[in-house]
């Protein structure tokens, strides 16, 4: 593993970022806002792939491999990996395709394929060949296309299916999207009376917006699906824990709040995470409440209560410095 981590590094290019050393999805995001705002961006394509790690054509994923490694001890242990069937509720599965979700080297192996079908070529044969810039920004699975000029956007949305397709992957009718983004949609939005649209990236709802001083900046805010997700989390630990002591539940509740906030502590996205402790608060009052057997917790005995045990309170996580630049 750490051998071929240390040859595929020397492979990768800039624009991916998932499971990799020393990079995470911190960093895709404030490429994103790099590129966003101090790049000629105009026009954002977001990528779904349908079923990603279990559509991945073991064949052609050895093909590629093979241009890289030639030992012949370490392909045949690749080919077991890839391979392994996986137990559920006591049975053997196997299938055709994917990587053996589960295993240490599937996030590698995933990583290669998309350097191959993605990353590569479009940054060898689709790049030349177009009118104006495009940039690239994958983390794992997720990615962004972003282009200065709709005719180039539109052309390389045309021909994704079907490079796709070539090696078995899909791409989301639905998720799969182009949208108007950056300083002139902006523009055009703020003429026209009416909201600019947004793009969704690693959790994150992307938003044009203003600065204080009047210019053009980069705003996010948590998916909405992802909070909820996070919420219902939390109200489902609550009800299993909520005889737990309660030193026990708020040291576990503060696990899961800093934890949220160290993730999306973004710059800009201070009310989505006061709107996830609020909730949190809320959710836990409800299940101490359950436990006082007919002795109602009211809002009053909660807030002291509260000043006894507090819980962590919302805190931004990440710098401007590394986030969009608001020039």
């Amino acid at each position: 593993m750490t051998l071929l981590n240390a040859i595929y590094e020397q492979d990768f290019l800039d624009c991916s970022y998932g499971f990799r050393p020393g990079r995470g999805a911190q960093d895709a995001l404030d490429e994103v806002g790099r590129v966003i705002c101090r790049k000629p961006t105009a026009y954002v394509l977001e990528l779904d792939i349908s079923s990603y790690f279990d559509t991945i054509v073991r064949e052609q994923l050895m093909e590629m491999i093979e241009k890289r490694i030639s030992d012949a001890s370490i392909l045949r242990l690749l080919r077991k990996w890839i391979n392994v069937g996986v137990i559920d509720e006591g049975r053997l599965l196997s299938s055709e395709t994917g990587t053996g979700q589960g295993q240490i080297i599937s996030p590698l192996l995933a990583n290669v394929y998309l350097h191959f079908v993605l990353d590569k070529w479009f940054a060898d044969v689709v790049k030349p060949r177009l009118k104006g810039r495009a940039f690239a920004i994958r983390y794992a699975d997720d990615g962004l296309l972003c282009f200065e000029r709709r005719e180039d956007a539109e052309k390389v949305l045309a021909v994704l299916p079907k490079r796709f397709a070539k090696f078995g992957l899909t791409l989301h009718p639905e998720k799969t999207r182009l949208v108007h983004f950056g300083r002139s949609a902006l523009a055009k939005a703020e003429r026209g009376g009416v909201k600019a649209d947004t793009f969704d990236f690693l959790g994150f709802t992307h938003l044009c917006a203003r600065s204080r001083q009047g210019r053009f900046t980069l705003h996010v805010k948590t998916m909405k699906k992802r909070l909820r997700r996070s919420l219902t989390a939390a109200a489902d630990w609550c009800r299993r824990h909520r005889h737990d002591p309660v030193l026990e539940q708020r040291r576990t509740l503060n696990a899961k709040l800093r934890g949220h906030y160290q993730y999306y502590g973004r710059p800009t996205n201070y009310r989505s995470l006061r709107k996830f402790y609020r909730k949190v608060r809320c959710l836990w009052k409800t299940w101490l409440t359950r436990r006082t057997r007919g002795r109602r917790l009211t809002w009053e005995r909660y807030a002291r209560f509260l000043q006894r045990y507090p819980l962590a309170v919302p805190r931004i996580t990440r710098s401007w410095a590394g986030a969009a630049s608001r020039t």
